[in-house]
């Protein structure tokens, strides 16, 4: 029984033509060759810790940043923007939010974090958002968020990992999405009347759970 070999067809192997190699585009080419600008508002009662802080924002901001920052004397308002050099268009609104931060009562080494990590937020809220207090209540609620020399608000922030910036009845917590919910809720059972002695037992669970979790 004679076997037949099959016939083999042979394929024309066309060669494709090679993968495009793009260059990755500039910071200053994404926005079609336009410069971005942000604008950060100076309130008056921050205008003198801005002139003494300056180089420490400035530094960071345009030597690590690649951001040209200046201050608008007639205008009262920090300007920022992109530079042909600037290595990710993020940066831009991270310095933004970095002079916002200082501008809402941060201490520079704490706001420049904003800079150096992704996950971190500032979120602000006013005492009425959470109770309709007046007069001598309101007082009493903001000497409650405090403490006796800040040791309850230090001890939150301890706590959680956040800081805590009381500006009469604005508050505003600077940390990550997790720490910050923490942080708002001792400071919401403190404005709603809860003795600051539970708060702290219930900041020490949190924060067991916390350590266990990472």
């Amino acid at each position: 029984m004679s076997t037949e070999a099959p016939a083999t067809m042979e394929i024309e192997s066309n060669p494709l033509p090679p993968k495009p190699k793009f260059e990755p585009l500039k910071p200053h080419e994404m926005s079609d060759g336009r410069v971005q600008f942000r604008k950060v508002s100076v309130p008056p009662h921050r205008y003198s810790p801005l002139k003494k802080c300056w180089m420490d924002i400035y530094t960071p901001v345009y030597e690590q940043m690649k951001i040209d920052i200046r201050m608008n004397l007639k205008a009262r308002k920090v300007e920022l923007k992109t530079r042909p050099d600037t290595p990710d268009v993020s940066n831009l609104q991270k310095c933004a939010d970095f002079v916002q931060a200082f501008m809402l009562g941060f201490d520079v080494p704490d706001a420049i974090a904003l800079l150096r990590l992704d996950e971190l937020y500032v979120e602000s809220f006013e005492i009425k958002d959470v109770k309709t207090l007046r007069g001598e209540h309101l007082s009493r609620a903001i000497g409650r968020l405090s403490g006796k020399g800040g040791k309850t608000k230090f001890a939150i922030e301890n706590a959680t990992k956040t800081r805590i910036v009381i500006a009469d009845s604005k508050i505003h917590i600077l940390g990550s999405f997790a720490n910050m919910k923490i942080a708002r809720d001792s400071l919401c059972s403190l404005i709603l009347g809860s003795p600051a002695g539970k708060v702290y037992s219930k900041l020490r669970q949190v924060s067991a759970r916390l350590a266990e979790r990472f």
